[in-house]
């Protein structure tokens, strides 16, 4: 079996993630207005989570990049919720245990970063990963915390750390 590595993002691997996580919306049928898929961040990830307290983490195979996850602070709200972001896999990285590992990676980045609480936005197409979050302590919420614009996200969840 081919060996598969989690590292850090690098300034090179923004052109990728974007087409990966765009890939993703457009397999799954994703709404892409008032979602991940139309965010300007997603040209500069490096450089948006290259500041204090934010992470992303590359899933990585025979130096081809199939997946990714990364934590940052909420925006628009008090510096102890953070949020769990652009969690995407390829569908080579799916349901194999990748999607928890590098989550777990990023809440303990979290949790060392001095954040309370960790909130994500998800799609009602995206069960599996809903799962992923109820097993992993993550709650159902009513209403959407901070002003990620995502609009079109219309499941909101949020576990403390």
């Amino acid at each position: 079996m081919t060996p598969i590595s989690i590292r850090p993002i690098e300034l090179q691997d923004n052109p990728f993630m974007e087409a990966l996580i765009k890939s993703v919306f457009d397999e799954l049928d994703l709404p892409k207005t008032g979602t991940a898929y139309e965010d300007v961040s997603l040209k500069t990830m490096f450089e948006n989570y290259n500041r204090e307290n934010t992470v992303y983490f590359i899933l990585e195979k025979e130096g081809k990049i199939i997946g990714g996850a990364g934590i940052a602070a909420l925006e628009d709200d008090s510096n102890s919720v953070c949020e769990l972001q652009k969690m995407y896999f390829l569908p080579e990285a799916r349901s194999l245990g990748f999607g928890k590992q590098l989550m777990q990676l990023c809440l303990e980045k979290a949790k060392n970063f001095g954040f309370e609480s960790c909130y994500l936005e998800t799609l009602p197409e995206m069960k599996d990963a809903q799962k992923l979050y109820i097993k992993s302590g993550f709650e159902y919420l009513d209403k959407p915390l901070g002003l990620t614009g995502h609009t079109s996200c219309p499941i909101w969840m949020l576990k403390k750390l």
